[in-house]
């Protein structure tokens, strides 16, 4: 005879690590700067901190056309799986965006979608868009900035 069924369980949740408290200052403060700086002040915390998907998503946003921007979603998605993995997550489950851990990754993995869209890679933007939806059923989430 076996054991009750768990019918609650469903599949895992991942909540990453949230950034840690030097690098979120620096994420302020470079959001902050003025317009015509905050490319570079997003860049220098990027360096600081190679793996903190927020700042590679900051980056994208900034991008100058949408081949940079692409550039800098698809790395900051791949440190983000990264952190997702350093945070448990064994390839599937949730990653939901209500966990303000978890967006920079997350609008990482959009913004490659939309840029994938924008350089005509429908391919691409197809796998983002199934994954995010795997990842967060709810996706997309209220609120999400425009083009996204």
């Amino acid at each position: 005879m076996s054991g009750p069924v768990d019918l609650t369980g469903g599949p895992p949740e991942t909540v990453m690590a949230p950034a840690p408290e030097p690098a979120a200052r620096r994420m302020a403060e470079a959001a902050a700067a003025p317009v015509e700086h905050r490319r570079d002040a997003v860049a220098d915390v990027v360096r600081a901190f190679p793996d903190l998907p927020d700042a590679w998503a900051a980056l994208g946003e900034l991008g100058r056309d949408d081949l940079e921007a692409y550039a800098y979603y698809r790395v900051g998605y791949h440190r983000g799986l990264d952190a997702l993995r350093r945070s448990g997550w064994r390839g599937n489950g949730f990653v939901r965006w209500e966990h303000p851990s978890n967006r920079g990754f997350l609008r990482c993995l959009d913004g490659l979608r939309a840029c994938a869209a924008a350089i005509g890679e429908a391919a691409e933007e197809d796998r983002c868009a199934i994954f995010l939806k795997q990842l967060d059923p709810s996706w997309p989430p209220p609120g999400l900035p425009a083009g996204s």
